[in-house]
C-alpha cells in the first residue's frame, strides 16, 4: 500500500489514500479539492523515497469534507500564595480531510 508524510499547519502526518485527517483550518469549500506539496516521503513495500526536505514533482490530492472546531481545551494557571486563578477555555479550528491520491 502506497503511503507519503506530508506537512501542513507546521505538522507532519503519515498518510495514504482514503486517509480523513484533520489539519489545521485552511480556507476551503466543502467537496473542493486541495493539493498538498510539501511531501516529505513516499514509500510502497521496500521502495521508499526520501526528499531532502522535500521530494520534486510528487503531491498528494485531497477533498475537504468540512470545517470546524475541536473540543474545548480549559487553560487553567494558578499561582499559590497569591489567591492567582485564571480560567480560559480554547476551541481550535481545523479542517477534516480525505486523501484522494499520491502523485
Amino acid at each position: 500500500m502506497k503511503f507519503a508524510v506530508i506537512e501542513t499547519g507546521g505538522k507532519q502526518y503519515r498518510v495514504s489514500e482514503r486517509t480523513r485527517l484533520k489539519v489545521e483550518r485552511f480556507h476551503g469549500e466543502a467537496g473542493g479539492e486541495i493539493r498538498f506539496d510539501k511531501v516529505l516521503l513516499v514509500g510502497e513495500g521496500d521502495d521508499v523515497q526520501i526528499g531532502t526536505p522535500y521530494l520534486s514533482g510528487v503531491s498528494v490530492a485531497g477533498t475537504v469534507i468540512r470545517e470546524g472546531r475541536g473540543k474545548k481545551e480549559i487553560v487553567f494557571k494558578y499561582h499559590s500564595k497569591t489567591r492567582r486563578r485564571k480560567k480560559k477555555g480554547h476551541r481550535q479550528y481545523f479542517t477534516e480531510v480525505e486523501i484522494v491520491s499520491i502523485k
